[in-house]
């Protein structure tokens, strides 16, 4: 498996303990993991593209296989691409299997050779996500337990009202 190249998608607004697990423990089972930001058009990020490769970059030094890209479009496309071997996806519950599989079946249909490895998180971060971590974010509330202090004190720039 060490020759494999995994990638590893999602919008990481912002990266958080629980993505930085998978990370890790996806690293260790691949040869290469790409970090594959989308910079989905739809969505209206905190941190900008730019921003999250930067964070994310931070967040994995001394990961040595492991490589931040950001990338639009399919992630079908992008599998083709980056010559990918599989899709590593993190799930912390039945309803994350759910979407996940039915995002993997869809990639699936735009190119046969599309393969999903399904890692459970870490009990620890069974409830984190990126969206919870905004939120409580916008209130002022503490998300020390969520995010490296770095992406805490990033995250609270943006939020300064918030944390007056």
């Amino acid at each position: 498996m060490r020759d494999t190249i995994w990638l590893y998608p999602g919008t990481f607004d912002p990266v958080t303990y629980g993505h930085i697990d998978i990370i890790e423990r996806a690293a260790k089972m691949c040869g290469k993991l790409v970090v594959a930001i989308l910079n989905n058009e739809e969505k209206s990020p905190l941190f900008s593209i730019d921003e999250r490769v930067n964070m994310i970059n931070k967040a994995l030094a001394g990961i040595e296989n492991v490589e931040v890209k950001a990338f639009s479009g399919l992630q079908a496309d992008f599998f083709r691409e980056e010559h990918a071997d599989a899709v590593v996806r993190g799930i912390r519950n039945a309803k994350d299997y759910e979407y996940e599989l039915t995002i993997g079946r869809t990639n699936q249909m735009l190119n046969p050779d599309f393969e999903m490895v399904i890692l459970t998180n870490d009990i620890r971060y069974s409830y984190v996500s990126s969206s919870s971590v905004r939120t409580i974010a916008s209130y002022g509330g503490d998300i020390s337990k969520f995010v490296p202090l770095f992406i805490e004190e990033m995250i609270k720039e943006k939020y300064k009202e918030s944390y007056r």
